[in-house]
């Protein structure tokens, strides 16, 4: 455990924030602060993390009124301050008043200008196909395009379509709305997007052609860039098995890690090139038809799942307190993650029961098995310095929900891949 003095800040109460906390606390061994609108499960009954709630914290005028009474707690403290985002939402927030949460809080993420082109899908892929980081075809629908019934699409179906503003898109409700739909036919098409233009959505559409595969196809890789824009971990993971929740699809439950130089190598430049800072999280799909990695997106965060990083021996937490505090992370060599099988981990964020009922049989599920067999695995949630009868009765009931989640909803979408 390390004996530097920090303080480090969650923002969020969901998975993704128990990760972190479980990640400092693995480092320190102290109970890690969070800060959040709504209290969720995973971190709740916890003794590692302490969520003080505020009512409309994930928006502003709360969110920046709460940081800058939190802000006066720490004017005078010595040790530094990280602010830690763990959800789209707080990452925006923290880089649209950078400047002045800067002056009391290390902020390790990019400046709210950028973030805005990184975080808007539609901008995304035009600063991909400038760095040359493969992506699926796509066409831009917006919201003239459904006014004026010009709803053609140039791709054979299935197609995928997707909000470009991921942010805005958690303030749209409807019956069947997804993080992204897979659309079968013209019927389905103009259905959905008419229901989400409908119900609020303003911005620009993303439909794309569709990779064919399931989400064995899938691939997910968690990076660190240092505050002089240098890669300094890349770790690769392969999705086994996902949510089959409408809400929570693309939400991945089972990664095994593994190794891929070339995936790294395109990664680090892309990163390095447009001078990235702090956390970033890709989702990918192999494209059988031509060889290639499809990259869908750059989440400005850790991922949820993320923890399958510290999990794997790779500590998300040392890589802030390297960089901002102790400042060894500077002159440290990259970590190309996974290059050891031997020490591998699988990460399962569902009971194992559901993974091996679930998930598609093939070498990739053998393997990971083979690791549950030989105890090589490992849950965010499930952590045994962090463990009362409350909080187990409620991860319990938790996994329970799991196993029925997969009864309604996995045959249902069965034959019909849902991922982006």
């Amino acid at each position: 455990m390390t004996t530097t003095k920090f303080t480090p800040i969650l923002l969020g109460s969901d998975i993704n924030v128990y990760g972190m906390a479980r990640s400092f606390h693995e480092l320190t061994g102290e109970k890690i602060q969070a800060i959040a609108s709504v209290q969720y499960a995973p971190t709740r009954f916890s003794k590692i993390v302490e969520v003080e709630l505020h009512t409309g914290f994930n928006e502003d005028p709360v969110f920046i009124e709460t940081m800058r009474q939190i802000a006066k707690r720490y004017e005078n403290h010595q040790e530094p301050v990280i602010l830690v985002s763990c959800s789209d939402g707080y990452t925006e927030l923290i880089a649209k008043h950078k400047e002045e949460l800067s002056k009391t809080f290390v902020c390790p993420c990019v400046d709210y200008d950028f973030l805005k082109q990184l975080n808007n899908k539609e901008r995304f892929y035009k600063i991909a196909e400038e760095h040359h980081l493969p992506h699926p075809e796509t066409k831009i629908i917006t919201p003239d395009d459904y006014k004026q019934q010009n709803l053609s699409q140039p791709f054979a179906y299935p197609v995928a379509l997707k909000p470009s503003e991921s942010v805005d898109w958690l303030d749209i409700h409807f019956e069947g709305r997804k993080k992204a739909f897979t659309i079968h036919s013209d019927e389905e098409f103009k259905d959905i997007v008419g229901k989400i233009y409908d119900n609020g959505y303003t911005h620009d559409l993303i439909l794309q052609d569709f990779i064919p595969g399931d989400d064995s196809n899938m691939r997910v890789l968690n990076a660190y860039v240092d505050q002089n824009h240098h890669v300094k971990m890349m770790c690769l993971g392969h999705p086994l098995l996902e949510d089959p929740t409408p809400a929570s699809i693309g939400n991945y439950v089972t990664i095994l890690p593994e190794f891929d130089q070339n995936l790294y190598d395109t990664v680090q430049n892309f990163l390095e090139e447009i001078n990235y800072t702090g956390f970033a999280n890709f989702d990918m799909k192999f494209d059988a038809r031509d060889g290639q990695f499809k990259f869908f997106e750059i989440n400005l965060r850790q991922g949820r799942s993320s923890f399958y990083v510290t999990l794997n021996g790779y500590n998300l937490a040392k890589f802030l307190v390297d960089d901002y505090v102790t400042g060894e992370l500077a002159d440290a060599a990259t970590i190309y993650g996974n290059q050891n099988k031997a020490t591998r981990k699988l990460w399962l964020g569902v009971p194992k029961k559901a993974f091996e009922q679930y998930a598609v049989d093939n070498e990739a599920k053998q393997t990971a098995l083979a690791m549950i067999r030989e105890d090589r695995w490992g849950t965010t949630l499930f952590y045994h310095a962090d463990m009362n009868i409350k909080r187990w009765a409620l991860l319990t009931y938790v996994n329970h929900n799991y196993v029925k989640r997969y009864a309604k909803y996995f045959e249902a979408n069965k034959g019909r891949d849902f991922k982006k």
